[in-house]
């Protein structure tokens, strides 16, 4: 979704496709630094604002919205209707504060960091914390740093950052020593920063150990392409406070790592894990300590992972609502029966990449998850029509994902129109539905996002009939 422009123009989205937004220059030396909404564990959506409170959308055409942008006077109407009080009294209209809040809700952030630099009233209002709850900064280590006239490197000045109070932090490519400075030059480093991430770092062990023995306020870590820490480095550094870990494309993660996990994290609550060499026996290190406090469980491209790895889960995590066992091509239709079987309180399954799964994992699904919300079953090539007929059955199901599934065809699509509680619904890729098959889905009235992208049978005349029957649906080409 696009945000208006200061002259009411349709703009692009202030984000590309990797949920990473580039900031405009900024008073404060960091000129290069981006912005990201959540974990990066987001599915690709747009970085916004929170919706504003209870206000209605602004005519950016009106005078008034002219004049809090120009710094004029409305073209018309009682200056009085607006801001009461005797004139000489009023604020004028471009920097009263109140006005400025509810009007900056509707801009991207973006938009916010260019805002700000017109003047210190508006940067005075922007630079409320409530502006950028949900927002993480991203810095790249040559942006920690400005280079004085003598060749010498200064660290920027993070005061801007600290101004709008954010908890949580994206640092790329930096090293042991850029994290100390980090820590050293950021006033709310030590209590007030509640989630780091560290993105293709040379952080070792002792980095590792330090950055979280300083930084008591973390809660939340993610390290992702960081190769030069180790399983001791783990062992040494993990504090019992962390409650979500995050650990990605990091070659010296394996099983050990795991034992390291379950044995000093007795709170944490989400686990994300990519890790190539991880087997099943890792799976085992869980304990009863996890079993009440782990909600979310993602294994991605896990692939020596297998049914008996599945077994070590659901035994040991019971209370699992959402599990991923993306890209984990080992895990057959047995796998999946046990999931369903033990999990009944799964809200979220990802299967994903998972080429051995069958029809018969759809039946196990359908007749034993009945809380499940969200399903993703992309690429896996070997579900048919018959595996969405059992899906039909599913009253709960609001979000399905059937991204490449080369088998499924407009047959297979009859059977979703029963499910009235879909809202989004993806069939990109998905070589022989036709146009005729498509065309059906404006059965579902209820749907809020319908994606069609490479769909060989989503043609301009069917997004135009979309358009006219499905009015509240976004329908992605």
């Amino acid at each position: 979704m696009s945000s208006p422009g200061i002259n009411g123009d349709p703009k692009p989205p202030c984000l590309p496709r990797n949920g990473l937004v580039k900031l405009p220059g900024q008073p404060n030396g960091l000129g290069a630094a981006s912005i990201t909404k959540g974990t990066p564990a987001a599915k690709n959506r747009p970085c916004l604002p929170p919706p504003p409170p209870s206000l209605p959308p602004p005519n950016l055409a009106t005078p008034l919205a002219r004049a809090v942008l120009s710094g004029g006077p409305p073209a018309s109407g009682p200056a009085s209707a607006l801001v009461p009080g005797p004139p000489e009294e009023r604020p004028p209209l471009a920097t009263d504060e109140k006005i400025l809040s509810g009007l900056f809700w509707y801009f991207s952030a973006c938009e916010k960091c260019v805002l700000a630099q017109v003047c210190k009233a508006w940067r005075r209002v922007l630079y409320q914390p409530k502006f950028w709850a949900g927002l993480t900064p991203v810095l790249h280590a040559k942006e920690l740093y400005n280079v004085l006239p003598g060749g010498e490197k200064e660290f920027v000045n993070l005061q801007g950052f600290a101004a709008r109070g954010f908890e949580g932090f994206c640092l790329v490519g930096v090293s042991d020593l850029d994290i100390c400075e980090f820590i050293d030059n950021y006033a709310l480093s030590k209590k007030g920063v509640k989630a780091m991430s560290l993105k293709r770092s040379t952080i070792t062990d002792a980095g590792l150990e330090v950055m979280l023995e300083q930084m008591q306020g973390v809660v939340r870590l993610e390290l992702s392409g960081c190769n030069d820490f180790t399983e001791a480095g783990l062992w040494s550094s993990l504090s019992a406070r962390i409650t979500s870990l995050s650990v990605s494309d990091c070659i010296n993660v394996a099983d050990d790592a795991i034992a390291a996990i379950s044995q000093l994290l007795p709170n944490l609550a989400e686990l994300s894990l990519q890790a190539y060499h991880v087997t099943d026996t890792a799976l085992a290190y869980f304990t009863a300590r996890q079993g009440h406090s782990t909600h979310t469980l993602r294994l991605l491209s896990c692939w020596e992972i297998t049914n008996h790895g599945v077994v070590n889960v659901v035994h040991s995590l019971p209370n699992l609502t959402s599990l991923s066992l993306s890209g984990c091509s080992k895990v057959t239709d047995d796998g999946v029966e046990l999931v369903a079987e033990n999990l009944r309180k799964l809200r979220s399954l990802d299967l994903s990449w998972c080429p051995r799964i069958t029809d018969m994992a759809l039946e196990y699904v359908a007749c034993d998850l009945h809380r499940l919300e969200e399903l993703v079953l992309d690429r896996c090539v070997r579900i048919t029509d018959t595996g969405l007929s059992y899906l039909s059955t599913m009253s709960s199901l609001r979000s399905l994902y059937l991204r490449w599934c080369c088998q499924v065809q407009d047959f297979g699509l009859k059977h979703l129109l029963a499910m009235r509680s879909l809202r989004l619904l993806s069939l990109a890729g998905c070589p022989l539905l036709t146009t005729t098959g498509l065309s059906g889905l404006v059965q579902l009235q209820e749907l809020e996002e319908l994606e069609l992208t490479n769909c060989p049978g989503a043609t301009p005349e069917l997004f135009k009939y979309f358009s006219q029957h499905l009015p509240r649906c976004l329908v992605i080409e």
